[in-house]
């Protein structure tokens, strides 16, 4: 490890760690794995690179007049609100085609302030929420079905972020107000017992701290006065509903790969502190905070998730591989229901929208319209610091796929990836006005 990096492990070390006083849990070892460090100091140094071109790009020029446009590749960061809003989108477009075209329920299952802290430092516990979550949902439909063996659908989101950027796990479900039996057809289910799921929450959310520290007797007491304490159970809101497909998953949609914080919400920065605001959940009011610098960054980085970890899991009928099925039975009870023909009917499949295409949505403008003679701009180059050319026009086969192989003494290529394994670093920036692979 260079002595940079090391430098800069200690500092998000430092930052991580400050978190401990706040949670002040006293049996639990605080400490922030290697692994960890690595990720985050990764997404974030992605994040602030988003949009570089030494990080690769894409390069249009118009052969008439000779314009040219640099279109830098994104860094596709789970910590990045740009990268973040285009995954978004991009979700929401597949989710139309996957969610069964049947009213949904939005759930968001609460974890008390006391049991947050152990959260924090053992990450793993987050996947637990979610299979929780997905078990009470089938239990309470088995109940209903009893014989039928009902299934159902869910779909679940985990938010660790409360509205003061605080650490507050949660989980967020979409639950299809129906499911199906045995015999593969559709049952309607559109009422779900709040007091059931209070008490069934607590249950499994308190029988996953007594698995997970079964010799520690502080969790223990806490387990005890929990249920002394929350004799309906633990909060869960369940009054919001989608009747559409496509509501239900721009709904959800909504608490994925969003930022702990809106750029419109901060108020000040003087270079040591930072004023923000938010709305409290109880009041209904707004309220402002004021933080140092560190620490309102390291409210924003302890919310990145651990590498590989899925904030959404799909649960019974949402599972991979079963959906399609589901959707054509729930089509079936749709049309013999209302005998309309268009309810069996193929649907064409959502498109997503192509990178000029959200442009041109979203700004009104054509990023390949040369703004010179009006022309539309061809793709002329593509590079990356790792693979060099990938395309270019004037050195590319028929097929336009693939750079052409010269004889390796003349190729200036070969010499610069040869340059870059021995020592190790990236393929050098060819710069912006460089006419020619050379």
């Amino acid at each position: 490890m260079s002595p940079k990096q090391r430098r800069k492990h200690i500092k998000v070390k430092t930052i991580l760690n400050d978190h401990w006083e706040e949670f002040k849990i006293e049996h639990l070892p605080g400490r922030v794995s290697a692994d960890m460090l690595n990720h985050v100091i990764d997404q974030v140094e992605k994040s602030m690179e988003c949009g570089n071109p030494e990080n690769g790009y894409a390069k249009y020029k118009c052969l008439d007049c000779g314009e040219e446009h640099i279109v830098s590749f994104s860094c596709k960061s789970r910590f990045c609100s740009r990268c973040g809003k285009v995954y978004v989108d991009k979700w929401v477009d597949k989710q139309v085609d996957m969610i069964l075209d049947v009213s949904h329920r939005h759930m968001v299952f609460t974890v008390p302030e006391e049991l947050r802290g152990y959260i924090y430092w053992q990450r793993e516990i987050i996947k637990d929420l979610s299979d929780k979550v997905a078990e009470l949902i089938q239990r309470y439909i088995d109940k209903k079905g009893k014989i039928h063996e009902y299934e159902a659908g869910i779909i679940t989101v985990v938010h660790t972020f409360g509205r003061d950027m605080s650490f507050n796990p949660h989980v967020h479900a979409l639950i299809a107000e129906g499911a199906l039996d045995k015999y593969h057809q559709w049952s309607k289910v559109g009422y779900f017992s709040y007091k059931y799921l209070r008490k069934a929450w607590q249950k499994v959310l308190l029988d996953i701290f007594k698995e997970r520290f079964p010799d520690n007797q502080k969790v223990q007491n806490l387990i005890r006065y929990f249920y002394r304490r929350y004799k309906e159970g633990f909060y869960v809101n369940a009054e919001s509903r989608m009747n559409s497909a496509r509501g239900a998953a721009k709904y959800i949609g909504r608490y994925l790969a969003r930022p702990a914080i809106a750029e419109y919400r901060i108020l000040e920065y003087d270079g040591k502190k930072v004023r923000f605001w938010y709305e409290d959940h109880k009041t209904k009011k707004r309220v402002e905070l004021e933080l140092s610098a560190m620490q309102f960054i390291g409210r924003i980085i302890m919310h990145i998730p651990p590498k590989y970890f899925k904030m959404t899991r799909r649960y019974g009928l949402y599972r991979r591989g079963y959906n399609k099925r589901v959707k054509k039975i729930v089509a079936l009870w749709k049309y013999m229901k209302r005998r309309q023909l268009r309810l069996i009917m193929h649907h064409k499949k959502t498109i997503s929208l192509s990178w000029r295409e959200r442009m041109i949505k979203s700004f009104g403008k054509d990023p390949v319209r040369c703004k010179n003679c009006g022309k539309e701009m061809v793709l002329y180059e593509i590079w990356h610091p790792l693979y060099d050319f990938l395309y270019h026009i004037e050195h590319t086969d028929d097929s336009g796929r693939y750079i052409k192989s010269n004889s390796w003494e003349v190729d200036p290529r070969y010499e610069r990836k040869k340059l870059a394994r021995k020592y190790g670093d990236p393929i050098p920036y060819p710069g912006r006005h460089r006419q020619r692979v050379v």
